[in-house]
């Protein structure tokens, strides 16, 4: 049975109300929700980024039953993976069987920010693949020391512990994020419905969770919807490698200008008509993958949230 969920854009909304957004949609009955870990927004519009885990950790306070992981945060340049395997240990520590760490290759906008070299994309998922080798070696407890192509551990003890690891969930946009995802992590991430991605994960050996994030803009009319996304995530215009590529939210903006509403209306659910958004939910779900997320774009969650209980939960 499918699984819903909701998306915390750190890169929209300040921390406080991240928090509070948390808590709304653990009421409105979403089982899980993921978090974005960004440096910087996507655009200055966006206008935010708040650090993750101090907001996670207001999070696992503030709520008793939603599920929730980082959708997704990169382990590898910005933050060593030996950090966010004591970072993550924590946050489970105290939400126990409720959090899950989703981990991706990242973004030059967020990675760059210590003068450290962007490689290129073979090198990005090799080194995410021992990063995860780290992160696990190092929830086994005891003293551990890590002598790797990419990153040294010595001697390091991550003392507080949750009963159980929690699960690690890797993104994946192409067949080889995949078959990584599918001989390294615990379940699959994608923003597209694409199958076959499904099918390299479960080839490489991948089993359990399938994450797909929805991206969509509800508003009382299709052109204010259509005025929002634009205003707020143009970002989603912008195709191929850029929004790996691209080290700073001017760069973005100046790619958008290329982007125009109509072209975000053709690639995102937009406006007052449920259908439409059930229909991007459902090609998830036709795809095989069991826990689907929607992302509000804009300032209007509570509008959202009122639009979801009475429109696309009984949908859905």
């Amino acid at each position: 049975m499918t699984e819903f969920g909701y998306a915390l854009s750190s890169e929209e909304h300040a921390p406080n109300d991240l928090v509070r957004h948390a808590q709304r949609a653990e009421a409105t009955g979403f089982t899980f929700a993921a978090i974005s870990d960004h440096f910087h927004p996507w655009v200055d519009q966006q206008g935010q980024a708040p650090f993750v885990w101090s907001v996670l950790g207001a999070i696992s306070h503030a709520t008793s039953t939603l599920r929730l992981g980082t959708g997704v945060t990169c382990p590898t340049v910005r933050i060593h993976p030996a950090i966010i395997a004591q970072a993550a240990a924590t946050v489970a520590a105290m939400m126990p069987g409720r959090f899950f760490l989703g981990v991706g290759s990242g973004e030059n906008l967020n990675e760059h920010i210590l003068g450290d070299h962007w490689p290129p994309a073979p090198v990005r998922q090799d080194m995410l693949g021992e990063a995860v080798a780290v992160i696990r070696q190092l929830w086994e407890g005891g003293y551990q020391s890590f002598d790797g192509a990419y990153y040294t551990v010595e001697n390091a003890r991550i003392y507080t512990l949750p009963d159980e690891p929690p699960p690690i969930i890797l993104a994946a946009s192409g067949p080889a994020a995949a078959t990584l995802a599918g001989a390294t992590a615990d379940g699959l991430w994608a923003v597209a419905p694409k199958p076959e991605l499904i099918e390299k994960f479960t080839e490489a050996g991948g089993s359990g969770p399938l994450y797909g994030q929805v991206a969509m803009c509800w508003a009382a009319t299709e052109e204010e919807a259509k005025k929002t996304a634009y205003e707020w995530w143009p970002n989603a215009g912008i195709e191929g490698e850029l929004s790996q590529e691209l080290p700073l939210p001017r760069h973005f903006e100046q790619a958008a200008q290329l982007v125009t509403p109509d072209d975000l209306a053709e690639k995102l659910p937009l406006g007052p008509d449920p259908d439409r958004h059930v229909e991007a939910i459902k090609a998830f779900v036709d795809a095989g993958y069991d826990h689907v997320y929607i992302h509000q774009i804009g300032p209007d969650q509570e509008g959202f949230f009122d639009y979801f209980e009475r429109e696309l939960a009984p949908r859905l």
